[in-house]
């Protein structure tokens, strides 16, 4: 048996948004899944608000989009579909669905199949269904991995309008160090396996973010810190 996960200990605040940064193979979906109750760890425990992961809504984000929509079901279908499994009325899913479609922008496609967008256009529809119902967690593993440069800040600036509007408690898990700073309130660096977390790092960069804050001096400070971390701290 392989020990992936050794001693992690962490607490996230309520409304706070995590990202990890890690090695390839470090656990790092691992981690989320016991976080989601998905996986059972073999020590420890995970509790949220005092409750079990088991028993708290959690909102899901995969890196593979394609596997967690519906082919058969339009876009606005796709987004309520969280909604209808909890019997909120019509009226209210038309209301949230469509609101979180106009903060991301594909209101207008709301009436397409899936198949029919973009991947990052896919992507957005997946994180918008994860919001739809107000998870008391939001996890989101890699999400924007296959995308392009480009597309990649325009969906975390996406992303980032609806998470400041309903502060959602986000873990995030990233192997793009920029993106891992960018979007976070603290920074979470992982060892190789058995992964162990390295240190922890708070972002102090104002929100609302900018793509300009990329090229500032502090964000550029804050990269050099977490990659020596990450290459060079035992």
């Amino acid at each position: 048996m392989v020990k992936v996960i050794d001693g992690i200990d962490l607490e996230i605040k309520k409304g706070e948004f995590v990202t990890v940064f890690g090695p390839n193979g470090s656990g790092k979906t691992t981690l989320l899944n016991i976080v989601a109750g998905i996986d059972k760890p073999t020590a420890g425990d995970v509790s949220i608000d005092n409750k079990k992961a088991a028993d708290i809504n959690v909102g899901y984000v995969f890196q593979n989009y394609n596997e967690s929509l519906f082919p058969w079901k339009t876009v606005f279908e796709n987004v309520i579909f969280p909604l209808e499994i909890a019997k909120i009325g019509k009226k209210e899913c038309v209301k949230i669905g469509e609101h979180l479609l106009i903060k991301v922008g594909l209101l207008h496609l709301k009436d397409k199949y899936v198949y029919e967008l973009s991947g990052g256009q896919r992507q957005l529809v997946s994180i918008c269904r994860a919001m739809a119902q107000k998870p008391d967690l939001l996890i989101m593993d890699e999400p924007f991995s296959s995308l392009d440069y480009s597309t990649t800040r325009k969906m975390e600036l996406n992303l980032l309008d609806v998470w400041e509007e309903q502060k959602i408690t986000t873990l995030f898990v990233s192997h793009d160090i920029d993106e891992a700073i960018f979007l976070a309130d603290r920074v979470v660096v992982l060892s190789p396996l058995p992964s162990k977390i390295k240190k922890i790092f708070e972002v102090k960069l104002p929100r609302p973010r900018t793509l300009d804050m990329l090229a500032s001096s502090e964000f550029t400070q804050l990269r050099n810190e977490i990659l020596h971390t990450f290459e060079y701290e035992k």
